[in-house]
């Protein structure tokens, strides 16, 4: 899966040594998105600032300022959980995120109790959990998505590095019913530290019907997602199928 998105990026001819060494270099930066998530229990604010660097921050701070909290749409790149906790502990904002079941269950529980010590709400995606981010975003938290894959399977069809796929119609659905900013967002290591890019916000307006409003700006969404991955695909950590391509590939590879 990681050459199959490698390629995605940089082209199906990418291959040999390059393909090598920019799949280790993805699973190097998985582990350390890994490392960094368990030692984040009792890290201090100041440890979790060190190191950080940031653009369009004010895009945030602009969005809470006005009372509606803005939804972070993120793809599974880099170190999103390092810059949550540093939203919360550092900059001291009402953080809300929706999280996928996980396995075993108590890694689940172990995932949510560290979120919730630094204040973090945490919403399990499930039926209520649309009606929670609402009510978070009228209390003006800032409401963090990673949404680069639809879990769920109800999503909607969009083009995604030049594949029909589907992604989750969720931040495009809550932007238009709340009129939130929607940001395109992603946190990357960069070197020992850290670096966060907040785009500047997707148009958010009804045109029509919901569903095709809602199929419009995920696919907006879409391609500010694939910038945020063409800036450091080694750092992409999307390890699942994704395309209908994909599992017709790992159908073929089973065989």
């Amino acid at each position: 899966m990681i050459e199959r998105n490698l390629r995605r990026v940089y082209g199906p001819d990418f291959g040999g040594l390059a393909l090598r060494r920019a799949v280790q270099a993805s699973l190097d930066n998985y582990a350390r998105y890994w490392v960094e998530s368990f030692r984040l229990p009792g890290t201090s604010s100041e440890e979790l600032d060190a190191g950080m660097s940031f653009d369009g921050f004010h895009r945030i701070e602009n969005a809470v300022d006005s009372g509606i909290g803005p939804i972070l749409a993120l793809p599974h790149l880099g170190a999103w959980e390092w810059g949550g906790f540093w939203l919360a502990s550092t900059w001291k904002h009402d953080v809300t995120v929706v999280v996928e079941p996980l396995e075993p269950p108590e890694l689940f529980e172990w995932f949510a109790a560290l979120r919730q010590s630094l204040g973090m709400n945490v919403v399990a995606l499930g039926p209520g959990a649309g009606a929670a981010v609402v009510a978070a975003i009228r209390q003006a938290h800032v409401a963090c998505l990673v949404c680069d894959r639809d879990i769920s399977g109800t999503g909607v069809e969009v083009e995604f590095f030049g594949e029909r796929t589907t992604l989750p119609a969720g931040p495009a659905a809550l932007a238009l019913r709340t009129g939130a900013a929607l940001l395109p967002a992603a946190v990357y290591f960069r070197g020992k530290g850290h670096h966060a890019t907040i785009r500047e916000a997707i148009p958010v307006e009804r045109r029509g019907r919901m569903r095709d409003d809602v199929t419009r700006i995920t696919q907006v969404l879409a391609y500010e997602l694939e910038a945020l991955i063409r800036a450091e695909p080694e750092q992409w950590h999307l390890l699942q199928p994704n395309w209908p391509s994909d599992h017709a590939a790992l159908a073929a590879a089973r065989a």
